[in-house]
């Protein structure tokens, strides 16, 4: 035996040097480079967070006219925003008023949130690292020496730790919305970094609990801000390891706390404060089970592995933080999926912490599990790569046929285009997935990152690939703009349109898409009221046909067409043309 046994009966981390080779920093810039444009570059706002949110920023922006728009309480359709969400949007809006001209809107809008994503992977990466720094974290001392070195031990487990966030399937989507959860998410990890740093940090880990827990108030969710950060702070204060630091561990405690009251009242002035707890799902055992099966998947098996073999450090939890902070984010983010109506977006947080227990699995794992994973892992993302190809294929020649007419069934109306720059970023990532299963499959020295290289390759290969071969499908199945241009070829050029029961996601993509100057319009506003201007076409979304008559003088407007949704036949638009002048009430 080269080690002390009465370390290993209760540390499972058994690592030589010769495991924690580096990762080289290209490799993990590109490879986040890869997962990070894709998805922002290239493509129209989504239905319908991602619509809706853009809409604030526009008006924010002050795009369509010179109308006063508050910043403390911005509007969308008269409406304000349901989530109590503030920076974002002023992100969004300072980044469309300062960029050039020359970039599209949509894009100049993204671009803060590309650093948001940014900033979550580093976060990350930094605070698995500090996590894996502490005591309790490192390896097994060996007796005759030549176990793994703490710093390049904890660099090699942050690799694993953000290889296993990049291979999370339920980040893709949602982290390239440009929408207040990929800012909570962001600020969230943040957070999760600067409580991983307070034993090492202090000066920096506060000042970035400060930005953090402001920061995730200011994006909709100032109560889990508060929580997150008042018990993060807590579990690393009851750390036993080091009895001496009680003082110091209290100060931070209590900087978090004043940080949380000053919040507290922030949101307070500013009226940010919602209460949208829904019982009607905690029932929902299986819906949850399910969602929180393939949206932390794969990090989920390796988080339950890591408790299980790190099962002693359980029995004594506030003297290892690196199992219990990840595991007081998981809770919580759970917990709030639960009672926020099972919400994917509530879920989103518990992603870096669920990735971080994951990275703790990593130097246990038997060779016969990570064989497993690998085999597992190649087969899955090879198969879903291939699925892609083939449907890409089919649209460009015909062959197979199948995929092409399922293609028209679902999406009627699309019409592909061929794009060389799209090829040539698929084909190159499809060429570095080969190599990268090469390199897997060869022999090499051990790595302790190694088990989740493939399962991060094949999450960003399938992801770009979507975002390149399949954008044109998913601009025109998930974009309002096809259904924007319909109704817009019906309407002309109007001065101005009334508009009846419009989403905020619809209304923002009618003024972006359509240049359309949309004007509420009701009884009330129609009639006897001059300073009313009066719109010569209606348009009614089909959901509301049911109050139409009741809220609209329907008098003087007459039925003119039901333009559908290409791709969902629950947004269509009902469009209604003025028949006679309005007359004033005497």
């Amino acid at each position: 035996m080269t080690f002390n046994s009465s370390d290993s009966s209760s540390n499972p981390a058994i690592v030589a040097q010769s495991a924690v080779r580096r990762l080289p920093r290209w490799v993990l810039l590109m490879f986040c480079l890869a997962y990070v444009l894709p998805g922002f570059v290239g493509r129209t706002p989504w239905k319908a967070d991602d619509m809706e949110a853009f809409g604030f920023m526009l008006h924010l922006a002050q795009t369509f006219g010179p109308e006063t728009v508050s910043w403390l309480k911005p509007t969308l359709l008269g409406q304000v925003d349901p989530h109590a969400a503030l920076l974002p949007y002023w992100l969004g809006a300072w980044s469309i008023q300062i960029l050039p001209a020359a970039i599209p809107i949509d894009l100049a809008a993204r671009v803060p949130f590309m650093g948001l994503l940014a900033l979550t992977l580093a976060a990350t990466w930094y605070g698995v690292y500090a996590l894996a720094r502490t005591p309790a974290a490192q390896p097994v001392t060996f007796a005759f020496g030549g176990e793994a070195r703490p710093a390049d031990y904890a660099r090699a487990i942050a690799d694993g730790g953000l290889l296993a966030l990049l291979a999370c399937l339920g980040l893709a989507r949602l982290s390239h919305e440009a929408t207040p959860a990929l800012a909570q998410l962001s600020f969230s990890t943040l957070l999760f970094f600067a409580l991983a740093n307070l034993p090492r940090k202090r000066t920096g880990a506060w000042v970035s609990s400060a930005i953090a827990i402001v920061g995730m108030a200011l994006s909709g969710a100032p109560a889990l801000a508060m929580i997150l950060g008042v018990g993060g702070a807590i579990v690393m204060a009851l750390d036993t390891g080091k009895p001496s630091a009680l003082r110091a561990r209290s100060v931070d405690v209590a900087w978090v706390l004043l940080i949380c009251l000053a919040t507290a009242a922030l949101v307070s002035a500013l009226g940010l404060w919602r209460w949208r707890v829904a019982y009607s799902h905690i029932f929902e055992i299986k819906s949850m089970t399910r969602l929180l099966l393939w949206f932390t998947w794969p990090a989920w098996p390796l988080a339950i592995w890591t408790l299980w073999r790190w099962r002693f450090q359980l029995q004594h939890l506030t003297a290892n933080p690196h199992l219990s902070l990840p595991l007081w984010f998981v809770a919580v983010a759970i917990c709030t999926t639960w009672f926020s109506g099972l919400s994917d977006r509530a879920l989103l947080l518990s992603l870096p912490a669920m990735a971080t227990l994951a990275a703790f699995a990593l130097p246990t794992l038997r060779r016969s599990v990570s064989a497993f994973v690998d085999w597992f892992t190649l087969v899955f993302f090879s198969v879903g790569a291939l699925i892609i190809w083939v449907v890409w294929t089919s649209l460009q020649t015909g062959i197979p046929a199948q995929p092409a007419i399922n293609v028209a069934r679902l999406a009627p109306g699309f019409t592909h285009v061929f794009s060389g720059a799209a090829l040539v970023f698929a084909l190159m990532a499809s060429l570095v997935w080969a190599s990268l299963v090469k390199w897997r499959a060869g022999r090499h020295r051990a790595a302790i990152w190694k088990s989740m290289a493939l399962p991060a390759g094949g999450a960003i290969l399938c992801w770009l690939l979507v975002m390149t071969l399949w954008l044109p499908l998913l601009n025109f199945a998930r974009s309002y703009e096809p259904l924007v241009l319909k109704v817009r070829d019906m309407l002309g050029t109007p001065e101005c349109v009334h508009y009846h029961g419009l989403t905020r996601a619809q209304g923002a993509a009618f003024e972006f898409h359509g240049k359309v100057k949309l004007i509420p319009t009701s009884k009330d506003s129609t009639d006897g009221n001059p300073q009313v201007a009066q719109c010569e076409w209606l348009i009614v979304d089909t959901q509301a046909l049911s109050t139409l008559k009741k809220d609209v003088d329907m008098q003087t407007w007459q039925y003119q067409a039901t333009v559908r949704r290409p791709s969902d036949n629950n947004e269509d638009i009902v469009l209604y043309k003025r028949t006679a002048p309005h007359v004033a009430k005497p």
